[in-house]
């Protein structure tokens, strides 16, 4: 199964929003800046993220996006679903029953392999939230700078 660049880049500028979480917006420029996406692209990626309740638009000078969750609680798995749909490795185990539409389902004897597989990915996608993936960057976390304390002398 290959991940397309829709979903790729959907998981770095969703990456991006949640380094910069409690910051306020952020413009599609300094988003695609931040996950290296072009902005065009970036721009028809917002959307249904949007649709989907995961980042919110802010109108005006200092306008932008924004994550709706802490990055704690929004998993890799949603953003995947929202860029790429179901996970289906195969149409006859896609997560959407509707999709199942293979003849050979019942007595299928490979079905069982594409099953854990498909298993393996949603148990890997949905156990990773947007905060681990900022654990795991090499780049790290910004700090808040701490005001200077004066020395008792």
């Amino acid at each position: 199964m290959k991940v397309s660049s829709r979903g790729e880049y959907g998981v770095r500028a969703m990456v991006a929003l949640a380094r910069h979480y409690g910051d306020g917006p952020m413009s599609i420029a300094a988003v695609a800046k931040a996950s290296s996406v072009p902005s065009a692209y970036l721009e028809q990626l917002i959307g249904p993220l949007r649709r989907a309740g995961l980042v919110e638009s802010k109108r005006g000078a200092q306008g932008g996006y924004r994550l709706t969750r802490s990055p704690e609680l929004v998993r890799v798995g949603e953003v995947y679903r929202v860029m790429e749909g179901p996970v289906a490795p195969m149409d006859c185990v896609s997560e959407d029953p509707a999709d199942q539409t293979c003849p050979l389902i019942d007595g299928c004897e490979t079905r069982p392999v594409w099953l854990k597989m498909r298993d393996a990915i949603v148990d890997s996608l949905d156990s990773m939230t947007l905060a681990d993936l900022l654990d795991q960057s090499p780049r790290p976390r910004a700090v808040p700078a701490v005001a200077a304390v004066p020395r008792a002398s």
